[in-house]
């Protein structure tokens, strides 16, 4: 019955817990309805990957925003106002057509809450934080990306201390879009590094 009735089909067993949970902390007047929305509106929307896509078209149009970024991502971001927890000293690297970049954090979930919000569920997950440093290649082409031969890859193991942010390539024929236009082809996954950025039909939906 999937198709035009999704509203009915079951709920994942986390999604519900998470739902009873809201219920029940608002019901029992520890926790504010609008507090709760006005949290999840702030990772999603505010604390999340739109701020890292704002970052990443800025460095795409201007090259001296760029050199900031890769000179020191923590103060770049900051030009922004994007900063706070895990975000304090972030590094940006940047993806050519020789070297693509990919991050990990190989001993928890180490990751740049300023400009990507929370971490996805794969990132945090046992095989791609081991995998991903032995066979790379592999792992990005379960993503989908596959690169030339001749292209290096290098993996980036976040800590504690220290957090990156993949700048993809600014896909090819985006060259008369604006920087708005833009920020629509960076994903999570592509400032993380297991894919590459969005081609231009993206900002139309195509």
């Amino acid at each position: 019955m999937a198709g035009n009735h999704k509203h009915s089909d079951p709920l994942p067993e986390t999604v519900l817990r998470v739902k009873s949970l809201e219920s029940l902390l608002i019901e029992k007047g520890l926790v504010e309805a609008a507090a709760l929305d006005a949290l999840i509106d702030r990772y999603e929307n505010k604390v999340g990957p739109k701020n890292g896509a704002k970052v990443v078209a800025r460095a795409w149009v201007d090259e001296e925003f760029k050199e900031r970024l890769l000179k020191d991502g923590s103060a770049a971001i900051a030009e922004f106002g994007f900063s706070g927890a895990q975000g304090e000293e972030l590094i940006a690297v940047e993806n050519t057509d020789k070297i693509h970049n990919v991050v990990v954090c190989t001993l928890c979930s180490c990751y740049p809450w300023p400009v990507l919000g929370l971490p996805p569920v794969w990132y945090k997950s046992a095989p791609y934080r081991s995998r991903v440093v032995r066979e790379p290649r592999k792992v990005l082409e379960e993503f989908g990306t596959k690169l030339p031969a001749g292209t290096e890859v290098r993996v980036w193991d976040s800590t504690a201390e220290t957090r990156y942010l993949v700048v993809p390539k600014r896909p090819e024929g985006t060259e008369g879009l604006s920087e708005d236009e833009l920020t629509q082809l960076v994903s999570r996954d592509s400032m993380i590094g297991v894919s590459e950025a969005l081609g231009p039909t993206a900002t139309k939906g195509g």
